[in-house]
């Protein structure tokens, strides 16, 4: 049987290739996922197919439960684009660090550690400002200029995507 964790790093997997139409089989257990096909079912479940028959039971059931994640993901990347609040991000002396990937965002390498940055440090070309994780990849971002930050785009947490501005450095 496959756990909700496993579905969903399937979903992210999916979401991040341009492969429209995923299959996946564990212990005779099947999953079908699609993009851009939308199930309405009342009491979605993942049902454990037989051995004999896998396909009858698994496939109209699994994708139900898979879409609904997905769909949440989409209402909170949209309610993320609402909540940037920045003047200064047209600002051309301002440089963007920029998301090199579509992945969350976290501000500090632990929760239990210190941001690397926030408004008002310098960093150099190699400060590490932040970490995008995808798929379980922890990336580090470096300032890449030299300079002092002025203001941080998004919050802890949240989705970014590719070449989405991180944050507002005033280049030296």
């Amino acid at each position: 049987m496959l756990k909700v964790q496993e579905i969903r790093e399937l979903i992210k997997l999916l979401d991040s290739t341009s492969v429209s139409e995923l299959s996946y089989e564990e212990n005779g257990t099947k999953i079908k996922l699609r993009k851009g096909v939308v199930y309405s079912a009342v009491a979605p479940e993942v049902v454990q197919a037989p051995v004999a028959a896998p396909q009858v039971q698994a496939a109209p059931a699994a994708p139900a439960k898979v879409e609904a994640p997905k769909a949440e993901v989409k209402e909170e990347s949209a309610k993320v684009e609402e909540t940037q609040p920045s003047a200064n991000i047209n600002d051309e002396s301002l440089h963007k660090i920029v998301s090199p990937m579509v992945g969350t965002f976290y501000a500090a390498p632990s929760p239990e550690e210190a941001d690397y940055v926030k408004v008002g440090d310098k960093v150099n070309p190699d400060s590490v400002v932040c970490i995008v994780e995808a798929m379980k990849l922890f990336n580090e971002i470096e300032a890449e200029v030299k300079g002092e930050i002025v203001e941080i785009l998004v919050k802890n947490g949240q989705l970014v995507e590719y070449g989405q501005p991180l944050f507002l450095v005033k280049a030296e």
